[in-house]
């Protein structure tokens, strides 16, 4: 079978998931502050979350290849074509990084040289953290990721159309992969820290790299599981057992696992250690944040961890199915908690003067200054305010698109999921779904555990 036909009314709903998400994308654009943060950062969020899906599609396929496993063999061109995805996630975050240069946006309070020449932290990483290298390393890094996903499928599909030389493409493929897992695990990284990490300048952690590529990679084996339920429903990969279906719920339970022991890690070290660098970026989100913080973990680990915990569950599509939304909408939640709170700060901390308060940020500028009036419009859009004491001190909490995601969040990360699962079936479609000469694919066929 070498092409996929979607029903009218599966192509109706992709369509219906786009109009959704662009209109999403509009009304946040169109109700946002003055800074249009909430745009911004939603662009972020979704981008960087569904980038990483992508390139975890690809570092498997390649672990796969240098570990000699065959059991994803009959499958795998469907992480081939997930990981092309990066192409959409380049011209992104090519946006964004224009963004910077233009002013567009302030997603990260190290772009504003005002803010680094006043900042002795935010001067002695400058080096790292600057316009320049999270324009040329962060999209040169993204770029070799796509150079090298497209070689191991090209690689792929010439070996459909050599069968008397499958062998030689198999050690071309093993390789590649070599090649591409050290440059796919530093480049991660390096990418993460610029990407998602800096938004909370003052802050570090030697765990978070660690912690952001577990996320994804359980969000990638959940949103595999979910493409190779719908594909079956509609006749194709009958190849693909609940053999097959059994060891990706190991792999989603054991990541589920190891993504909470990592939560686990980096909190207790940086409770333990006490450092003020470290703890603000846990206290923030426990004082201001306690939905978001607490209810991920609850998502991402208590409800996967009771539902597979039993050996049949990982064999049952439709339990496998449920569990694969849960985690996969929870891993969104977690990226989406690791960015806003920080991306929130930074625009607030741009504007003028912004006092921590257990109850919730206060935003204070001169009456009649440009940024009392542009503080007042981030705070209409991005908070609801509470009463004005003696001082003049707005009591503001964050709102809807910061504290927890609102329908507008929920309505664009649908958007994405729409285009991310066209372009999946675009590159799907454009070769055949079972890779016929692979050497492994008998063992594929006949997978059993």
């Amino acid at each position: 079978m070498s092409s996929i036909q979607l029903p009218s009314r599966d192509r109706i709903a992709l369509w219906a998931m786009g109009a959704i998400g662009v209109a999403s994308l509009a009304t946040i654009f169109i109700t946002d502050d003055a800074l249009h943060t909430r745009f911004w950062s939603s662009l972020l969020h979704n981008g960087t979350y569904f980038t990483f899906i992508a390139l975890m599609a690809i570092f498997f396929v390649c672990v796969s290849r240098t570990a000699l496993a065959g059991w994803n063999v009959g499958f795998k061109r469907v992480w081939e074509s997930m990981a092309m995805f990066m192409v959409v996630g380049f011209g992104i975050m090519a946006f964004i990084a224009v963004g910077i240069y233009a002013g567009w946006h302030h997603l990260y309070h190290w772009a504003d040289p005002e803010a680094v020449a006043a900042d002795e932290i935010l001067k002695g990483k400058s080096g790292f953290l600057n316009k320049h290298f999270f324009t040329l390393g962060g999209l040169g890094i993204l770029g070799l990721w796509i150079f090298f996903a497209h070689k191991m499928r090209s690689l792929s599909i010439e070996e459909d159309n050599h069968g008397d030389d499958r062998y030689l493409y198999y050690k071309k493929m093993k390789f590649w992969a070599a090649v591409f897992l050290p440059i796919a695990g530093f480049g991660s990284a390096v990418v993460i820290w610029l990407w998602n990490m800096s938004v909370d300048p003052h802050w570090y952690s030697t765990l978070y790299a660690w912690y952001t590529g577990s996320s994804a990679f359980v969000a990638m084996i959940a949103l595999t599981i979910l493409l190779l339920i719908y594909l079956k429903s509609r006749g194709y990969y009958h190849n693909v057992t609940p053999e097959h279906f059994h060891d990706l719920g190991k792999f989603m339970f054991a990541f589920t696992i190891f993504w909470t022991y990592l939560w686990f890690s980096q909190y207790m070290l940086i409770w333990y250690g006490n450092i003020g660098e470290e703890t603000v970026y846990f206290q923030t989100r426990i004082q201001k944040y306690p939905i978001l913080f607490y209810g991920n973990l609850i998502i991402n680990f208590v409800f996967p961890f009771l539902i597979l915990m039993r050996n049949d569950t990982k064999r049952k599509l439709g339990t496998l199915f449920v569990v694969s939304l849960i985690v996969f909408f929870g891993h969104w939640v977690d990226t989406f908690q690791m960015l806003k709170p920080g991306v929130l700060e930074a625009a607030q901390e741009h504007l003028g003067a912004v006092h921590h308060a257990p109850e919730g940020l206060l935003l204070q500028a001169p009456e009649g200054s440009a940024h009392a009036v542009a503080s007042a419009e981030v705070g209409s859009a991005a908070a609801v305010h509470g009463e004005t004491d003696a001082h003049g001190h707005t009591d503001v909490k964050p709102d809807i698109g910061y504290f927890v995601p609102g329908l507008a969040d929920i309505g664009l990360m649908l958007g994405f999921l729409a285009l991310f699962i066209a372009t999946t079936l675009y590159f799907l479609s454009k070769a055949a779904l079972v890779p016929k000469n692979d050497p492994y694919l008998q063992e594929s066929y006949h997978h059993h555990v």
